[in-house]
């Protein structure tokens, strides 16, 4: 069984990571099933977590365990030109001071970043990016990788995690969509999200079938870089069986970038998988150190995004979407054409005023453009023909038939049912969302189903679902419907400012919804509040206090809070004392920019423990702002109108 499993690894490692294979598909099929065949037959040897026979995938699971990493994964900022480039090397040159320096440059692939952790060089743990700092253990789906290996000999660590790319190649995303095709299913858009969606479901069996492959880009022990060299850890990687992008090349000069990245532009199309740019890496460690940290990027790289690909074609129509807050999004409905080796068939047209500055009518030829090689948009009218139809935006709801509000000094219309069928997905979404009324467990794949089966028309709807209704949905369960019930009961207890926030009210979030709250600690209040009394609560402008009246105005939602209420969720609330005095009693404070040690909320509870108040943007009511590095416009702002500007060290020396 060793043998066999030893045999194995090194086949695939040739097939799949080398692509130089030594047998043919149906002996390596025989290798399999006889293993397979000895693993079953032989129950006493336990089967070890890296065999070969454990990559088919196991028993779909009922859901994803979020896991913090070890160090952020950090996007990248972008340059989309080479001007943009530019800039970013004298940044570079200029914070290095002299040194010399090279840069590793490496296609940027078009897929989904995965953390995977070894210990003891066996494959122990696969994680998503998610938000950067957690993300979804996706171990069981993550074994069905055959680029990914299960056991790395000689890595010289005890633990070590491998960060790199989850991608589908054009040949697996065809092969995909035939079959999706012969069965009469709809097709899937890009190889990109393909790629993403296989790894997330949750059956492993499922993910197996999908072909992916793992692009190894990072090699890290403690979350730390392993190598002083970026270059020399591909080249590790690589010799411990990753599959590392050949494509890859030192550049000691900003000439030698630009001439790597317009090679590639002009062959991305002779790949086996899509790329949308290049990234360019400071290759030395230590410089990396040197350069650091912005809050979300890292200042010693950079993705060098390719021209959007661009098509001519008809534009036959223009229908209408509602969205989670009610927005009626124009969207164009085009004669199918290839861009970039995608087929598009529809394009958002944002609103109104863009559709004017486009001067577009149905019927027009029109440019569509895939923004980022994702996100197709109509960038220009090229033809108007004399037949061509100006666009009209309905009056009413094209699927609740409810009043469509569009106000003053806005650029969107807006339907105001929040149980409008059409936003109804969205709306559960974002009310079940962790930082509104944290019902974990009601994600998209069961909102869905409720919707779809009619068990939910209503937000108010969740608070009656049983335990025999969810306990047969698919991939539910006993365990998982006792679960989710209990979460959505928990969800009762949550505080005023979040239903608010989840009632999906334009222009109120969290921060909006906790003022108001504060202000105004009462449904029943806030419900016969005036415009003139919402403004007076802080950070409420005219636009805001309109969109909140507009919204208790509406009927439809009337008959939701007073089903919310007869939930039992609360429509009343006593808000936190605060500090009656305090260092920075009476102060109004704006935060801008990077703080040296504080997050955002840190500073913003910090200021508040001792009196002060937190604003989101500087007026002549500011008192202090208080700013770190890559301060932008609030900054500025703050010097023109002569207000206090402080540092970190300068607050805490306040407050001492």
């Amino acid at each position: 069984m060793e043998r066999l499993r030893s045999e194995l690894r090194r086949h695939e490692h040739l097939y799949y990571v080398l692509d130089r294979p030594e047998i043919s598909d149906a002996e390596y099929d025989g290798m399999m099933r006889e293993l397979e065949r000895l693993e079953r037959e032989h129950p006493e040897i336990p089967v070890p977590p890296d065999s070969p026979t454990l990559r088919v995938g196991g028993a779909p699971r009922e859901g994803f365990v979020k896991v913090r990493h070890s160090a952020p994964m950090l996007s990248l900022d972008n340059a989309l030109d080479a001007g943009e480039l530019a800039e970013f090397n004298r940044r570079v040159a200029d914070l290095l001071g002299g040194q010399p320096y090279r840069y590793a440059a490496e296609l940027k692939l078009d897929g989904l970043s995965m953390a995977v952790h070894y210990e003891g060089g066996v494959l122990k743990q696969a994680i998503t990016r998610g938000d950067g700092l957690e993300g979804e253990d996706v171990t069981s789906n993550a074994r069905t990788i055959r680029t990914l290996p299960l056991r790395v000999a000689g890595a010289g660590w005890p633990r070590f995690e491998v960060r790199g790319e989850v991608i589908m190649t054009r040949r697996a995303f065809d092969a995909l969509n035939a079959e999706r095709e012969a069965q009469g299913l709809p097709l899937y858009a890009n190889p990109r999200n393909s790629a993403a969606g296989s790894l997330r479901v949750l059956d492993p069996s499922v993910t197996a079938a999908r072909q992916l492959e793992f692009i190894a880009y990072f090699l890290l022990v403690d979350g730390q870089p392993a190598m002083e060299s970026h270059f020399e850890s591909l080249e590790r990687l690589a010799g411990m069986g990753f599959k590392v992008n050949p494509e890859r090349s030192l550049c000691s000069s900003l000439g030698e970038l630009l001439a790597f990245c317009t090679k590639w532009e002009e062959a991305r199309e002779t790949l086996p998988f899509e790329i949308d740019g290049v990234v360019a890496k400071v290759d030395s460690v230590a410089q990396q150190r040197l350069l650091g940290w912005t809050a979300k990027a890292p200042r010693w790289a950079i993705a060098y995004k390719f021209s959007a690909r661009a098509a001519e074609t008809v534009l036959e129509n223009i229908e209408v979407q509602v969205g989670r807050t009610g927005t009626l999004t124009p969207v164009a409905c085009l004669r199918p054409v290839v861009v970039g080796g995608v087929t598009v068939s529809r394009a958002t047209l944002h609103n109104e005023e863009e559709i004017a500055r486009l001067g577009a009518a149905i019927g027009d030829t029109v440019l569509v453009e895939r923004s980022g090689d994702v996100i197709p948009k109509v960038v220009e009218v090229r033809k108007r023909p004399p037949e061509r139809r100006a666009f009209i935006m309905p009056t009413k709801c094209p699927v609740c038939d409810s009043i469509v509000v569009r106000a003053e000094g806005e650029v969107a219309s807006r339907c105001l049912n929040t149980n409008c069928p059409a936003r109804l997905k969205e709306s559960l979404l974002h009310w079940s969302a962790r930082t509104v009324m944290d019902i974990d467990g009601v994600g998209e794949a069961l909102v869905d189903q409720l919707v779809d089966l009619g068990l939910v028309r209503s937000i108010a709807d969740l608070y009656s679902l049983t335990f025999e209704q969810l306990k047969d949905l698919e991939r539910m369960g006993e365990k998982s419907a006792a679960k989710v019930l209990a979460n959505i009961d928990a969800s009762r207890r949550r505080p005023l400012p979040r239903l608010i926030a989840g009632l999906g009210i334009p222009f109120v979030g969290e921060r909006t919804a906790q003022l108001i709250a504060e202000a105004i600690p009462s449904i029943s209040r806030l419900r016969a509040a005036t415009q003139e009394e919402l403004q007076s609560v802080n950070e409420v402008g005219p636009k805001v206090a309109q969109a909140i009246r507009r919204f208790f105005d509406e009927p439809h939602n009337e008959e939701l809070l007073a089903r919310l209420k007869d939930a039992g969720l609360p429509m009343e609330w006593t808000p936190p004392s605060k500090p009656a005095g305090g260092a920075l009693a009476g102060l109004t404070f704006v935060l801008t920019g990077t703080l040296p040690t504080l997050s955002r909320d840190e500073a913003k509870a910090l200021i508040e423990a001792h009196g002060g108040k937190v604003a989101g943007s500087v007026s002549r009511k500011t008192s202090v702002v208080v700013a770190g590095e890559d301060a932008g416009t609030k900054l500025e702002k703050a010097r023109e109108l002569g207000i206090l500007v402080w540092d970190e060290a300068t607050l805490r020396e306040k407050i001492r």
